[in-house]
């Protein structure tokens, strides 16, 4: 399956933690959108010349759930049979990440599949294969409804995480971090 997009964050030249914003994505194809009441809390943290600590979306100071997704500006992606998401990640306390997608019929899923190792950075990759999705509410970041049955990935307009409980601000409490985010899939165009 063939990359579709690739980010791996960049920062101002101070490297200082603020908040996220469009300026913080690498790649010029992809678009950043934000999803949740407190999504506006997510900060950019770490430094590019810090491999224990690598410039990353940090969840910390969201006091509800948040998200956020990519989107490419040309193409759409195919998710279906051997697409996947490599990501690397690091959690505290009790928190997880999962994938985040907004399907071309406007409808944002989140996927049953969670990662949450609280060791140290991990490079995780997963197929999206046999992952049940649930619908969510882009306002609150949260789940409606039952499981979404057979939903079409094979249009997907955004692809990103979400962090669905709330954070605890700094120290060890309870967050998440997202270093580096691929996605694996079939381009489709707009």
């Amino acid at each position: 399956m063939p990359l579709f997009f690739k980010e791996e964050w960049k920062t101002d030249a101070g490297a200082t933690e603020h908040a996220l914003t469009q300026d913080a994505v690498a790649n010029p194809n992809l678009e950043l959108k934000l999803y949740g009441p407190t999504a506006k809390e997510l900060l950019l943290a770490g430094s590019p010349t810090n491999e224990t600590n690598p410039v990353h979306p940090w969840t910390g100071m969201c006091t509800g759930p948040c998200g956020l997704t990519l989107r490419d500006k040309t193409n759409f992606v195919d998710l279906t049979g051997l697409a996947r998401i490599k990501w690397v990640t690091k959690m505290s306390g009790l928190h997880q990440v999962r994938p985040l997608i907004k399907l071309a019929s406007g409808t944002l899923l989140v996927g049953d599949f969670a990662d949450g190792i609280v060791a140290d950075w991990q490079e995780r990759e997963f197929s999206l294969s046999g992952i049940k999705w649930f619908t969510v509410d882009p306002a609150r970041a949260v789940t409606t409804g039952s499981v979404v049955a057979n939903p079409d990935l094979s249009k997907v307009d955004e692809v990103g995480f979400i962090d669905l409980m709330p954070s605890s601000g700094h120290g060890q409490g309870g967050w998440a971090d997202v270093a580096k985010i691929e996605v694996y899939g079939k381009s489709v165009p707009r």
